[in-house]
């Protein structure tokens, strides 16, 4: 099968799923309402209550909740084929994604920009709220441990991303102070920063860095880690507009030039050159290798981001909708977050279907599973891009590669910031008052421990991830509860949020129950994640019940009464 077709039918369904699907739950769902005083106004205070143009708040969110995981999981889950990944990152985006996403925006900007964990408090209860926050720590540590690693691996991988990886930095920098302190137009601005960052692309490609084997007597992958968490903690205290949103904006944008070079190069390679692009991995693959788990329900969480992920719950409420500058704004920021995360997963199918070059180089890389990845990534788009528009194999591997970093530290550095709310939420459920500065050095600590508990290498960074996606997913079946009891309070149709929920809990929940077991294989027990599978198991069974009973007690109590500028919406549809 061609890759433009498949690239052509993606693209049309997530199309129409924002211009549509987004539509529907914006006006008649949500109810969204420009006249609305968002937090960021309300609560203004220029560090986390900062309001934003609507377009870099979308650049923030977008990398924020991006990162590598919507490259990992399709890359990887391509093992089964590629309709089961085709489908569920298309319409698990239109679905699911979009309306968690768009969904824990609106909450928790109508709660004052409060967290899902404390918007679990009001609306499931504080038995709940307590666990809750305990799957939502597990999952921010797995993110920013991981993360770490996963970029480590990149910088000393591909050497020729380190300079544009860091010189973002100071292109964010500057961004920040042109739109924010000197008032130049966005248009200009971004045309510049992006121009910048590809520029940093070429000169890292022609001047890449090698860090001996010795440095600094811990060696390259220990000073990167180290650096990145030290960067991280920088990052999660300075006021959002000088670094956080000015970076990830540029890094959103820069995305878009980067997918729009690899969907490029499909279409020009399948309408004028000689090697069309050609699907090389199957259909649905019926011979997996050896220990590959069941596609059922294991696809569901191999995909979290792409499709539906709990993080972006934790971003929506713990940043981004402390930036809204108008609720209308949301459908943009939240849904069209979600699509562009779609869009990233789609450009991997196609790239580790398609861009591989043959169907022996195929089986050789997905000869076990979990063995495709960011690597996998890297060299089917690179040949894509190569094949299709002319751009040089090593060029092609670093503007990749340098997208993969960024994105992974825009996460990386947003779930530092996160956890930091979280671990000041948890002093807070205890009476006991932690500023910013000890929160955050109280994150740093922990993430470095959990790193370098197995050698300086690193390797302890990956020691809780196999737990990343069933944790996640349970995370986003959790937040769409919470989403479905404010709808039902407010007598509006909460099926949208009731259908995803019911299924990614089933899904991941069953997921959970066969890690489990494979933990405790008496061949090969693992006991540290057992006990930590235990504890998520249980904390979300008993969110779960909470919710059940709190969404029955919303059906039974007279309806919440509306706010004014919820009245003046019913007004204005009824004119």
């Amino acid at each position: 099968m061609s890759s433009l077709v498949l690239m052509l039918v993606g693209l049309a369904i997530l199309i129409l799923g924002y211009v549509l699907y987004s539509k529907f739950l914006a006006r008649r769902v949500f109810k969204l309402n420009e006249d609305f005083k968002t937090p960021a106004h309300e609560l203004e205070d220029g560090v986390d209550y900062v309001p934003t143009n609507k377009f870099i708040l979308w650049g923030h969110h977008f990398t924020s909740v991006a990162g590598a995981a919507p490259i990992v999981g399709p890359a990887v889950a391509i093992i089964w084929g590629w309709l089961p990944a085709f489908l569920w990152v298309t319409f698990g985006t239109v679905f699911f994604a979009g309306m968690h996403d768009l969904g824990s925006l609106w909450a928790s900007t109508r709660n004052k920009g409060r967290s899902i964990g404390s918007l679990a408090a009001r609306y499931i209860g504080k038995r709940g709220a307590a666990l809750f926050l305990v799957v939502i720590f597990l999952l921010l540590l797995m993110v920013i441990a991981a993360f770490a690693v996963v970029i480590t691996g990149l910088l000393v991988g591909t050497p020729s991303s380190v300079i544009p990886t860091w010189g973002a930095i100071g292109v964010a920098l500057l961004v920040g102070v042109a739109v924010y302190k000197l008032k130049w137009p966005l248009v200009p601005v971004t045309v510049v920063g992006i121009v910048a960052l590809y520029s940093l692309i070429v000169l890292g490609d022609q001047v890449p860095v090698i860090l001996p084997d010795d440095f600094l007597g811990i060696g390259p992958a220990s000073f990167w880690i180290i650096t990145l968490f030290v960067y991280g903690a920088i990052a999660s205290l300075l006021p959002v507009w000088i670094l956080l949103q000015p970076r990830d904006y540029i890094n959103g944008v820069q995305l878009f030039v980067g997918l729009a070079l690899l969907y490029g190069a499909v279409l020009i390679g399948a309408l004028f050159t000689a090697s069309k692009p050609e699907l090389v991995a199957p259909m649905w693959n019926t011979d997996v290798p050896a220990g590959t788990p069941s596609l059922v329900p294991l696809l569901f969480v191999t995909i979290a981001c792409g499709a539906i992920s709990g993080f972006h719950g934790m971003v929506s409420s713990g940043t981004s909708s402390k930036q809204l500058d108008k609720e209308t704004d949301a459908r943009f920021v939240g849904y069209f977050g979600a699509v562009g995360e779609g869009l990233l997963s789609l450009g991997t199918i196609l790239a580790v279907a398609g861009g591989i070059g043959s169907v022996a180089r195929w089986e050789e890389i997905y000869a076990n599973f979990g063995a495709g990845g960011v690597n996998a990534f890297v060299e089917g788009g690179g040949a894509l891009m190569e094949n299709g528009i002319g751009l040089p194999a090593s060029l092609s591997a670093t503007v990749l590669a340098t997208m993969a970093v960024l994105f992974a530290a825009t996460t990386m550095d947003t779930g530092i910031r996160l956890l930091r709310f979280v671990v000041q939420e948890i002093g807070d459920a205890a009476k006991f008052k932690i500023n910013k500065v000890w929160a955050t050095l109280i994150v740093v600590a922990v993430g470095l421990g959990l790193t370098f508990s197995q050698g300086l290498d690193g390797d302890g960074g990956l020691r809780i991830w196999p737990l990343f996606g069933t944790t996640n997913q349970l995370l986003a079946s959790l937040t769409l509860s919470i989403i479905a009891i404010m709808l039902i309070r407010k007598r509006r149709n909460p099926l949208p949020a009731l259908l995803p929920l019911v299924l990614v809990f089933v899904m991941s929940f069953w997921a959970a129950i066969e890690q489990l077991i494979t933990f405790a294989d008496p061949a090969n027990p693992d006991w540290l994640l057992f006990v930590l599978d235990v504890v998520i198991i249980v904390s979300s069974i008993w969110v779960a019940v909470e919710a059940f009973i709190a969404m029955r007690k919303a059906g039974r109590d007279d309806p919440e009464p509306a706010d004014a500028d919820e009245r003046l919406v019913a007004v204005r549809e009824d004119l």
